[in-house]
């Protein structure tokens, strides 16, 4: 078993690279990673090709003998480089894939930009067969392009493959940063276009947690889920032909509620809520396919997010390192 993977220097691949090496159902299963401009470190099951997943010449010699391919790679919103990446380099990919007599199950992992997590409405829960309503940006149509490749390279071709699709994903103190007014906030809201500086700076100063409200008046809930759940549910759909084609929405059993975070954190930690009225809307990806047909459980609530990321004291050796900006 020789498995592909591009984005294996990320936050998710290199939870999945050790994963993938001590499971014990395939302990003669060997990863190539093709890297553009990260390294990894060394492993005698570990190869790494380097290039761009833009040069089919580079895509060929990377997938030669591969049987699975798990497709992480992706760029943010960055349109000189996001279609080199995302529609280019996985059509290689798919290209290679389907004409390799070696490959058996293609995987790409998604994102829920592509149903505009907190800035599309949705009447329902939204499950896999929800309609696809991106936010504007680059990053959100690539992410809706590859599904869609994907999708017709089923139709065209009858190849295996899956998609997992995963909103915001969490790792050690991330969850912390999300909720911090101050410069070293992790990811969004954007504080400038829903405060004043100087009301920001006050909640800063104040050590306040933000209660979002969403366009309804109610606390927002937004969904995320943590980089080992997801990991689990990668390794759930590697190699199982339940997984056959399928799409699947990977995320917590339910949104993280921002008002249920702030009274949390008002009782562990002291510290006070402030109020903030948005325009988003509160969403819910419902991961109840998953759950079913691949026996997967996410082991992460509300409660163990929070607590465990204001617990988390960093050593040393391990600084902080924003991936991309969430």
């Amino acid at each position: 078993m020789l498995v592909l993977v591009t984005g294996a220097t990320g936050k998710v691949g290199r939870v999945l690279l050790d994963r993938l090496l001590q499971d014990r159902r395939w302990p003669e299963l060997r990863i190539r990673a093709l890297c553009h401009n990260r390294g990894l470190p060394g492993h005698d099951r570990v190869e790494t090709i380097k290039g761009s997943i833009a040069d089919r010449d580079v895509v060929d010699t990377a997938m030669a003998g591969v049987t699975h391919v798990i497709h992480m790679a992706t760029v943010k919103e960055d349109p000189l480089s996001a279609m080199d990446v995302s529609v280019k380099g996985m059509f290689w990919l798919l290209e290679a894939f389907r004409t390799s007599p070696t490959a058996k199950q293609f995987m790409l992992i998604g994102g829920d930009c592509v149903v505009g997590h907190i800035v599309m409405p949705y009447d329902a829960p939204i499950t896999e067969a929800s309609p696809r309503k991106p936010y504007p940006g680059v990053y959100a149509l690539s992410k809706v392009l590859e599904e869609v490749m994907l999708e017709q390279y089923y139709v065209q071709y009858g190849i295996n493959g899956c998609c997992l699709r995963a909103p915001w994903i969490m790792e050690k103190d991330d969850f912390r940063y999300v909720l911090s007014f101050g410069a070293d906030q992790f990811g969004g809201p954007n504080w400038d276009e829903l405060l004043p500086a100087s009301e920001r700076a006050q909640y800063h100063a104040e050590g306040r947690v933000p209660l979002l409200i969403d366009a309804k008046g109610a606390s927002l809930k937004r969904n995320f889920v943590h980089v080992s759940d997801l990991v689990g549910a990668m390794l759930a759909a590697l190699d199982n032909p339940v997984a056959y084609q399928h799409l699947f929405n990977i995320a917590m059993n339910q949104p993280v509620d921002y008002g249920v975070v702030a009274q949390r954190l008002q009782q562990t930690t002291g510290m006070a809520p402030a109020r903030i009225e948005t325009p988003y809307h509160s969403n819910w990806l419902d991961n109840t396919k998953a759950r079913h047909a691949l026996g997967w459980q996410p082991h992460y609530d509300l409660e163990r997010l929070v607590d465990e990321a204001f617990a988390y004291r960093r050593a040393d050796d391990d600084p902080r390192k924003v991936w991309y900006v969430g």
